[in-house]
Order: C-alpha cells, then structure tokens, then sequence
C-alpha cells in the first residue's frame, strides 16, 4: 500500500514538472516493478504490455474512429451541421449559441473526439458570434462546452479506451452515453438561455429564417445522419461488432468525403498524418497508463484500498461520491484520457467490488473527466479556444464556460443518484 501511495505521489510529480504522461506513468510503473521484484520482471512486464497492446485486434477501433472524424472533418460535413442547426433555431435570441451546442452534439456523433469537436466548431462559430455582437463569454463558452459532448455521445474514443481497459463491453457503453449525452445537450441549452436571460445584451436578437431555407439546409446534413445510422445503428441492432463498425464507419466517410469531390491525394494524406499523431499519442498514454496499473497489481493497492473503505464503515454512495470529488479536483489540472487511465485501475476495482454496475461507472467516469476538459485552469478545450481567440482574455474564457461546468455538475450528480437513466438503453437493448 505504501509503494503504491509512493509511486502515486511520483507520477503526480513527474506529470507536473511537464514530464509527458506517457513518459511518466511507464517510467514509474517500470521503476516500482524494478524495484519489489527485481530488474527481469520488471522489463519482462513492460515488452508484454507493449506487445499485448500494439498487437491487440480489440484496439483497432481507436484508429479507425480517429481516422472517421478526421475525415468528417476535413471533409465540410460541420459547416453543414452549423449552418442546419442555425437555420432551424437562430430565430431565437442567443440562436447561434444554441446552434454551435447542437451542431457539436451532431458533430461528436461521427467524430468520437472532444478535442477535434472544439477545434473544428470555434473556426466555425466563435468568428460567426462575434461578428453578430455576442459576447466573448457567451461564444467561447459554448464552443468549449460543446466540444465536451464528443467524449459521452457514442462513438466515443475514450469510452472505448475505458471499456477495453475494464473489459467493459463497448456496445454497452455507447447504449448507456446517449440519453445522458442528450441530456447534456439540453443542459446546455438551458445554461444559455439562463445567461440570455441575465444578461441579454450577451446576445443580440435571432434573425427569422423560411421554412424552405429549413428544410433545404437540415436536408444537407444527409451524410451525418448515414454516418450515425451506419455505425450506432448497426451496432445496437447486432449487425456487427463496435471494432467492426469502426472499419465500416472509417470506409464511409472516406467514401461521403470523396464522394463531394473533396478527397484530393493532399487531404486524403492529412487525414491519415493526423490520424497517426493521435493514435500514437494515445497508444502511447495507454501503454503507460498499463504498466502503472501492473505495478498497482503487484503493490496490492487495489486490496489495501477496498480494505481501508469497507473497514472505515463508510456507505457505497459516501464512496462513490469520494471518487466523484476527487475527479473533479484532478480535473482542474490533468488531461481527461491521463486522468481516467491513471485511477480507472485503482477505482475500478473498488466500485465494482461494492456492487455498482462497471457500464454505470463508465458513464460517470467519463461524465467527470469530461467536466476537467472545460475546468480551469488547464482544461484541454479552454486551451483549445485560446490558440483561436488569443485577444480574448483567460479570465473572460472562465466566466464562459462557468454556467456550463454548473449544468455538467448537476447532470453528473443526477447520473450517479439514478443508474436508471445510464441503464435503460443498454438494458433494452443488450440484457
């Protein structure tokens, strides 16, 4: 137990001193190894996890969904999703703002990205905003908001990371992120119609569109709805595989991309460069992140943990709630794909252990660290806003994405006091 609060306290050290979290987590999971078990077991465990994990068939759907949103979004399909969203409800005051949060629930829907959300959604909506007169607070924090729905709505990258880690089923894990992703949605919508409310002169009047216009702009957003269709679709009705639909779903939006002429030998070579940088970067956090979790095993910090909570006494919700805080002061300062990989090992376990449902605790694993993308100070999509509206200062950013944190605060404490509402689909569908 104490080598493994030891090794804790290093990793933190190292992540923090900006050592990559890569570097740092295989770093000291290779030295804790090394040094209760000796040098041979300790390289041995490391040549195995890289092994297992580069050659592993279940985690090739991480590659093929990253390829699939890079492609989406090279390839026009968010300015259609902006343009349709705005079309139906920019007639509202605050209705580019209620625009940009639709059109990211639609553009997380085939990117599986949060990060590729935010980026592809601020050079789209945060220029548009500010040019109509809305405030900076408003358009930023939308924008940041918004892109955080692509790590709940399926297919998402790190609900596949956290089901293969926990040998979760992933079919399961996407079934249980579409209500509370759509609740995520009207949660936010509600946080900006607070804000118009407030304060109005954050967003000017909407602007009254014919229904023909409507109809012509929702009829062109055809390839998104065949994206989701093919992939969501073809897994909860059993057709295949989450790996399979992947491959399939990776096919299709090259072939929607060529298709509207768009695929060009330098595109095609951009998707698959940034395909590479990304999946190599979570490869890289997830083999880390793998030999960490071995030298948990090795430590038994798993048992010292579960035999500190059940003889403190302590109720599973006091525990669940424990776990729920901690993840929302880690947020504040980690990466959310470092920050579940570093404790899903240790907590896990626990949770489980206590009775709770893996698939519930993967909803609300991912529902805490998508909070810590939109935290401050180092939240991944504030970062994100920055690189686009550098004249903007961080503290307006804050004030921004503050009503939303609130609105996913709230939502995450309802998921947790009611696993009903993260079950019902996938008790329907796969139970």
């Amino acid at each position: 137990m104490t080598v493994a609060l030891l090794g804790f306290l290093a990793a933190f050290v190292l992540i923090f001193a900006r050592v990559p979290v890569a570097v740092a987590l295989m770093s000291v999971g290779t030295a804790g190894i090394w040094m209760t078990y000796g040098a041979k077991m300790a390289l041995a465990s490391m040549a195995l996890v890289v092994k297992e994990t580069t050659l592993a068939y279940t985690l090739t759907v991480i590659p093929l969904f990253i390829l699939m949103g890079a492609a989406v979004a090279r390839g026009g399909l968010a300015e259609e999703l902006y343009d349709a969203a705005r079309a139906l409800v920019g007639r509202f005051r605050g209705g580019l703002a209620f625009a940009t949060i639709l059109s990211c629930g639609g553009f997380a829907a085939v990117s599986g990205s949060s990060v590729a959300t935010a980026v592809t959604l601020s050079r789209i909506a945060v220029p548009e905003m500010r040019r109509r007169g809305y405030s900076d607070a408003l358009a930023t924090g939308a924008v940041a908001a918004g892109g955080t729905l692509g790590i709940l709505i399926p297919p998402s990258v790190i609900m596949v990371v956290y089901g293969i880690t926990t040998e979760t089923p992933i079919g399961e894990l996407f079934a249980a992120g579409m209500i509370p992703g759509l609740l995520g949605i009207l949660g936010y919508c509600l946080a900006i119609a607070w804000i118009v409310m407030r304060r109005p002169a954050s967003a000017p009047p909407g602007e009254s569109v014919p229904w023909r216009e409507v109809r012509a702009a929702l009829g062109r957003v055809w390839a998104v709805l065949l994206l989701f269709v093919v992939v969501i679709g073809g897994i909860y009705g059993g057709l295949f595989t989450p790996t399979e639909a992947a491959g399939i779903g990776a096919a299709c939006s090259l072939l929607i991309v060529a298709s509207r002429g768009d695929l060009t030998l330098r595109t095609l070579w951009e998707i698959m460069v940034s395909t590479a940088e990304v999946t190599a970067a979570i490869f890289a956090i997830l083999i880390g992140a793998t030999v960490f979790a071995e030298f948990l095993n090795f430590s038994g910090a798993h048992e010292g943990v579960l035999a500190v909570v059940r003889d403190a006494g302590l109720p599973p919700w006091a525990v669940i709630a424990a776990i729920l805080g901690i993840y929302l002061v880690m947020g504040c300062v980690l990466e959310s794909l470092s920050m579940m990989l570093l404790t899903v090992p240790l907590f896990f376990p626990i949770v489980t252990g206590l009775g709770f449902d893996p698939v519930w605790f993967g909803i609300v694993v991912v529902m805490a660290v998508e909070i810590g993308l939109i935290t401050p100070p180092l939240g991944m999509n504030l970062f994100v806003m920055r690189t686009v509206v550098r004249d903007v200062p961080l503290w307006t950013l804050y004030r921004g994405v503050a009503p939303f944190v609130a609105a996913d605060v709230l939502r995450l404490i309802l998921l947790a006091a009611i696993p009903g509402i993260s079950l019902l689909l996938p008790e329907l569908l796969f139970r």
